[in-house]
């Protein structure tokens, strides 16, 4: 019987073909959907997790958590940058790290943060270290270039016209391992070098400097007063001429020495208008010396903690404190209609193509009335004929369905390594045990189907069909 079966789908290959193609491309587009869906919900809650909490200006929640978490260049409004110090402080936070964004080198984000942050998200280095200085960068992992390598930053992006920085070029330190999420493809610099090149974070030291001057000034203006009485009361006895003759050089070396101190705050006040390279980076912000924030990572102490913060920062004036989660869960809600829409459309291309294969298989068993009546004549049981026309049609159903399957996975990998490599985010794809009860619904089906042609040549007699 299998010989026989054989032979005439290999009599009738084009047309099996065909039926195994449809069916294919019918299962393939319902699994690709299912596959991707989930590989999408996997990789952005994978990419999030590490990041409980984020504080922005007030705007699109969406927005802040695309930009902050995954790196979507977006231009986000800024907020007081006092609040980075006051959530270092805050005993509720284990850390706080500001993230300063607008640059880019060859296509990769180039992105301001601490030291904090690459430590608690970063699992290791599988080259080089950390940053330490202004000039230094650590580079993720999916960065094509090398520990040593000169970055020189854009402002922006050469699609949309940027222009290159002059003021520094960072040097490669390290390369962190992979993550799977879009800050493989990142480039971490300190975000006071951000600052910097961008002409901020100066008003402290030029405020601390100011004070240091005056303070100086006054303490020698103490010490000249002090040295003249010193002076009057030792030689009383000289007459004002000659207390005049010595009181000149004094004076004369006060200018030189004020003259010397103003050109040495000229040189101080040069050092500090520009990022310099080799300068160590400072992580120890006070109020009035943190320029305006895009946004702040914060990881809570405890889950009651994040829950207070995110209450607390969402009643205040000029922010917005959002759970990455929960911006997610709505995009999930979002992508959840969109698969609903998808799924209808792939059960009706699969309820199309099963009505054809219908439709074909009916013509067929019709056109072979007489093989079948032959088959009846020479002996043949009617459970034999169902036999042969159930297997021949289940089994081209049954091979599309797995072909399906297989084209189906491939399909959805295919698409996650594009947004991989495009994104940075690791999408998952895999089978779970729903997969395999959708599966067997289909083979259930596919055997339901297979069965009424049978049926139609099982009730035929032999005569008739011989007759006709």
């Amino acid at each position: 019987m299998f010989r026989f079966i054989f032979s005439d789908l290999k009599r009738l290959w084009a047309g099996s073909a065909v039926i195994v193609l449809l069916i294919a491309l019918a299962t393939a587009l319902g699994v690709t959907i299912t596959l991707q869906e989930r590989a999408l919900r996997l990789g952005s809650a994978r990419a999030s997790e590490k990041f409980d909490l984020v504080i922005g200006a007030p705007g699109s929640e969406t927005q802040l958590v695309l930009s902050s978490v995954f790196l979507q260049p977006s231009d986000l409004p800024l907020m007081d940058g006092d609040l980075l110090p006051e959530l270092n402080d805050d005993p509720r936070v284990a850390w706080a790290a500001p993230i300063g964004f607008g640059d880019s080198y060859a296509g990769y984000p180039i992105v301001g943060t601490t030291t904090a942050l690459i430590e608690a998200t970063v699992p290791g280095f599988a080259e080089g270290g950390i940053f330490l200085h202004e000039g230094d960068a650590v580079i993720g992992s999916a960065v094509d270039l090398a520990v040593g390598d000169a970055i020189k930053p854009m402002h922006g992006t050469a699609e949309t016209g940027g222009h290159t920085h002059t003021e520094l070029a960072y040097h490669v330190t390290g390369r962190a391992e992979p993550t799977g999420t879009p800050w493989d493809r990142a480039i971490l610099v300190p975000i006071q070098a951000v600052w910097h090149i961008h002409g901020l974070g100066h008003e402290h030291e030029h405020e601390t400097e100011a004070d240091h001057d005056h303070d100086a000034e006054a303490d020698h203006d103490d010490d000249h007063q002090h040295a003249e009485a010193v002076v009057a009361a030792a030689d009383h006895h000289d007459d004002d001429h000659d207390a005049h003759e010595a009181e000149e050089p004094h004076d004369g070396d006060h200018d030189h020495a004020s003259d010397e101190h103003a050109s040495g705050d000229h040189d101080e006040d040069e050092h500090h208008h520009g990022a310099e390279a080799a300068a160590p980076i400072d992580e120890h912000w006070h109020r009035g010396e943190t320029p305006g924030l895009p946004a702040i990572l914060v990881k809570p102490k405890s889950i009651a903690d994040a829950y207070r913060l995110r209450q607390e920062y969402r009643e205040a004036d000029g922010t917005v404190a959002v759970f990455p989660a929960e911006v997610l869960t709505r995009l999930y809600a979002t992508l959840g209609d969109a698969r609903q829409v998808l799924t209808a459309i792939a059960i009706g291309a699969q309820a199309l193509v099963a009505a054809a294969l219908m439709l074909v298989t009916v013509i067929h068993v019709s056109q072979r009335r007489r093989e079948i009546g032959a088959l009846r004549a020479f002996g043949a049981p009617r459970s034999a004929v169902f036999s042969i026309v159930w297997l021949e049609l289940f089994s081209l159903i049954g091979l599309g369905i797995a072909i399906g399957y297989g084209a189906g996975f491939l399909a959805a990998r295919t698409i996650s390594r594009s947004i991989m490599a495009e994104r940075g985010v690791d999408m998952p794809v895999a089978f779970v045990g729903s997969d395999a009860g959708n599966a067997l619904l289909l083979v259930v089906v596919a055997a339901i189907l297979a069965a009424l042609p049978a049926l139609l040549a099982y009730r035929q007699p032999p005569a008739a069909a011989l007759k006709g």
